[in-house]
């Protein structure tokens, strides 16, 4: 059986910001920064929608919610990026992914049919002007990072119900100057979903997906403490179970946000194509 280590395949703390955003009152958040005026904070809040593409029974109701929640503030998410871009990251009791199986009959088949709909997806969005246009949406384009998602919502409400490689919830691009330069893409499955059902989708002898687990939200009043070096609270902080948040007047979430897996379609072989390691180097030095 093919064995990878195991690496942290998403920004922790850049995903503590989208559950922040997520939370009724985490217009707060926004007021951390209150030089920003109300303008850069509406296209924040657009930046920031849709990241949660768990449930299955998201309704169309609930999706056009997803524009309208609350953004935070870009000061907050610069220090949660640099924070995590000077952190070593191994996966961590916030970090959930599947195992490895056996090879069975047909998986390699399997996974190169998803491997053609990546890179089929993907060489049609090479410039990231028409991503744009097909309805995909950078998330916080102007916060300096390795690696951006764009994401398309609509995509994000379908893979919830079905898994079709052509339609990636995500593409992902690193900057190249003022240029985009498109390297993979990501596809995202309910959080509920089992294994079995992962694996369907994409044998789990080849790819291993990935889910944010255990997570505390911060009570009013603590939100800050999320940044700090030592953290109680978010998807880097030290409390894991719902007794120990609930005791820090916290909001304790067993999951946020569905399964992911990243592909990279355009490398030479099977490895780097699945790499586990690859996301999680784009955020280390």
């Amino acid at each position: 059986m093919r064995k990878r280590p195991l690496a942290l395949s998403c920004n922790v703390l850049l995903l503590t910001v989208i559950a922040l955003a997520q939370e009724p009152k985490s217009g707060d958040m926004a007021g951390l920064d209150p030089s920003r005026d109300q303008s850069s904070r509406e296209t924040s809040s657009r930046d920031m929608s849709g990241h949660d593409m768990s449930s299955r029974d998201m309704s169309g109701h609930e999706m056009s919610k997803m524009h309208d929640m609350p953004g935070t503030s870009g000061d907050a998410s610069s220090h949660a990026m640099h924070s995590m871009e000077n952190r070593h990251m191994d996966m961590g009791p916030h970090m959930k992914m599947t195992r490895m199986r056996e090879s069975k009959p047909g998986d390699d088949e399997k996974a190169a049919h998803v491997v053609e709909g990546a890179r089929k997806a993907a060489a049609k969005y090479m410039d990231y002007k028409i991503a744009l246009s097909d309805g995909y949406k950078i998330f916080l384009p102007n916060l300096p990072q390795k690696q951006y998602h764009f994401t398309n919502y609509w995509y994000a409400f379908q893979a919830g119900m079905h898994f079709n490689p052509e339609k990636p919830t995500s593409l992902l691009y690193e900057k190249d100057g003022d240029d985009y330069k498109l390297i993979g893409v990501m596809y995202t499955a309910p959080k509920n979903a089992t294994e079995d059902e992962l694996d369907e989708r994409i044998p789990l002898s080849v790819a291993q997906w990935h889910a944010h687990v255990k997570m505390c939200m911060p009570p009013e009043g603590s939100k800050r403490e999320v940044w700090g070096p030592h953290p109680k609270f978010g998807l880097n902080g030290s409390i894991t179970t719902k007794f120990e948040c609930d005791a820090e007047g916290g909001k304790f979430i067993p999951q946020i946000f569905g399964w992911m897996v990243h592909v990279y379609p355009f490398e030479p072989n099977p490895e780097a194509i699945w790499s586990v390691e690859r996301q999680a180097h784009n955020h280390m030095d």
